[in-house]
């Protein structure tokens, strides 16, 4: 008899106890197979997560103190500047007075020790501010404040309602609209915010200039153009809002 020979007892025993072997196997190799895939599939949906998570945005660093917004002009207008107003003293006080334009717009004037004072071209105290006195005001506008640095008390007959009307100042009226129209010369290339803030003897010039040409607005800012005129800013009138002054001091152009 071979050794080979399936009734031997090794050749009896040999086969059946392969295939038990190889049974018993199977199990654990799909529990290994079915936990890799698990895992692969778990790495897949980690990775698909996060490759579709939007990378979080840095927040925006905050503007410098004082500069401009976004869109705005090349110069910031949000604090107080060189500018004025004329018009009638009402009441006085030992710390200043108020007046009112000759287009009705209500006007608080601080005076200071650095006030300077004058009766037409003469020199005075605050003592020639009196009630019903026509006075100019230059100083630092902040609204309708100003903080005086010079004013003048002016003839009677220098302005008033009459002349604010003939030279077509439009009051403040809330909830009316601005008027829209232009009056002589409007620099070219002119937008508006640009230009440089000035103030000083160009600023009053300027500003009194302005308000000589159409007396009833407050003047908040004067502006230096590229071309070297001034843009002089006005509140307090439905119209105008811009007036165009040359480098002669001389009133070119409004809207």
């Amino acid at each position: 008899m071979s050794e080979n020979d399936s009734t031997s007892p090794q050749g009896t025993n040999t086969r059946p106890e392969q295939i038990r072997r190889l049974l018993a196997s199977r199990p654990r190799r799909w529990a290994v197979a079915v936990g890799l895939a698990g895992a692969v599939a778990g790495l897949t949906v980690a990775l698909t997560t996060a490759s579709a998570a939007p990378a979080a945005s840095p927040a925006p660093s905050p503007a410098p103190a004082g500069s401009a917004a976004p869109g705005g002009g090349s110069n910031a207008r949000s604090g107080p500047a060189a500018g004025g107003a004329s018009g009638t003293v009402g009441t006085v006080s030992s710390s200043g007075f108020t007046l009112t334009t000759a287009a009705g717009q209500g006007v608080t004037v601080d005076e200071g020790s650095a006030t300077a004072f004058q009766n037409g071209t003469v020199p005075a105290s605050a003592s020639a501010v009196t009630t019903g006195e026509t006075v100019l005001v230059l100083g630092t506008t902040s609204g309708t404040t100003i903080t005086a640095t010079q004013v003048t008390v002016l003839p009677t007959n220098g302005g008033g309602a009459a002349a604010s009307a003939a030279a077509g100042v439009i009051p403040f009226q809330s909830g009316s609209p601005s008027a829209s129209k232009t009056v002589g010369q409007i620099p070219a290339n002119y937008s508006e915010g640009s230009g440089t803030i000035v103030g000083g003897t160009a600023a009053n010039g300027a500003t009194e200039a302005a308000l000589a040409a159409y007396p009833g607005g407050v003047v908040d800012r004067v502006v230096q153009l590229s071309n070297g005129e001034y843009e002089v800013h006005y509140i307090g009138v439905n119209w105008p809002h811009h007036i165009f002054v040359d480098q002669g001091f001389t009133v070119v152009g409004a809207y």
